[in-house]
């Protein structure tokens, strides 16, 4: 496959059904997580529904007569005040493990790359790896990422575990 024959577009309606199954695919090998599915379905369907959660971009062969979704990914928003501008966060990755390895990633971030640089209200892009997941991390430097000086901290009440004290 070469990546000329890879096609992007938005995610339609249409598409949330694989996007579920890809984010539920993801979250079990990345992360060992078996997401809850119906709060799964109504995340990506309020997604797909308002563009001010961000929005889905899906890759597909364009040689195949029928083409199939065979990756993902799904842009979210951060303000900077620093920078006056937006940061778009690279979330949900997936592609189809009979694909990988043929530039079907790479296709994907070069498409949000274009896209970001012709919004002038776009900054950058961010995303964030599992510490341990070191092909993702590899496959994100070969296309030009580099690591952040930041470190992530959260307080997950939905998947992780709410510690805090009133």
């Amino acid at each position: 496959m070469r990546p000329e024959s890879i096609t992007i577009r938005p995610a339609v309606w249409d598409d949330a059904d694989t996007i579920i199954e890809f984010n539920k695919a993801m979250a079990l090998e990345t992360e060992s997580r078996r997401l809850d599915l119906a709060t799964l379905r109504k995340g990506v369907l309020a997604c797909l529904g308002s563009s001010e959660h961000g929005f889905y971009i899906v890759a597909e062969l364009s040689e195949d007569r029928s083409p199939e979704p065979i990756g993902q990914l799904m842009i979210t928003y951060e303000w900077s005040d620093w920078r006056n501008g937006v940061f778009w966060w690279i979330q949900s990755v997936y592609v189809a493990p009979d694909r990988r390895g043929l530039g079907v990633f790479r296709t994907m971030y070069n498409h949000i790359v274009v896209k970001a640089k012709a919004d002038s209200r776009v900054c950058g892009i961010r995303l964030y790896v599992e510490r341990d997941n070191h092909n993702a991390q590899g496959v994100y430097q070969r296309v030009g990422l580099t690591p952040s000086v930041y470190t992530v901290f959260e307080q997950d009440f939905v998947l992780g575990h709410d510690t805090s004290t009133p």
